[in-house]
């Protein structure tokens, strides 16, 4: 689960190190976002010829979080790091490749493109 403050890892080459969760959008007034969920973040460590700048606002999509996930199978899924990766207002990722495996509930929330560039997918 990734609440407000939390510190994301960057999972793709846009160019930003660590996200910093800022608010959670369309969820009303959820206190956490889940795998799948949109996060609106600050950008923090950008690499200077990246797509992002530092400290710029951004969107992004949680891939992986530290807290376990129950499926429906009954089964749990959880990682060693919380990540996101940066997207823009259409839904597709400002990046060129995702780093790391990405949880399975990302491709069935919609985001088919971030599934396909992810290098595994649990």
């Amino acid at each position: 689960m990734v609440q407000k403050e939390t510190m994301l890892v960057a999972a793709d080459n846009s160019g930003a190190k660590f996200l910093r969760v800022i608010g959670i959008p369309k969820k009303g007034q959820a206190r956490f976002a889940t795998v799948g969920d949109i996060v609106s973040v600050a950008v923090h460590g950008a690499d200077p010829n990246g797509i992002v700048a530092d400290h710029a606002k951004e969107i992004a999509v949680v891939v992986r979080v530290a807290k376990e996930v129950r499926r429906r199978d009954g089964s749990y899924v959880r990682f060693d790091d919380n990540a996101g990766v940066v997207i823009d207002k259409a839904g597709e990722p400002k990046g060129s490749r995702v780093l790391g495996p990405i949880a399975r509930e990302v491709r069935e929330r919609g985001y088919k493109r971030i599934a396909s560039l992810a290098q595994e997918v649990w």
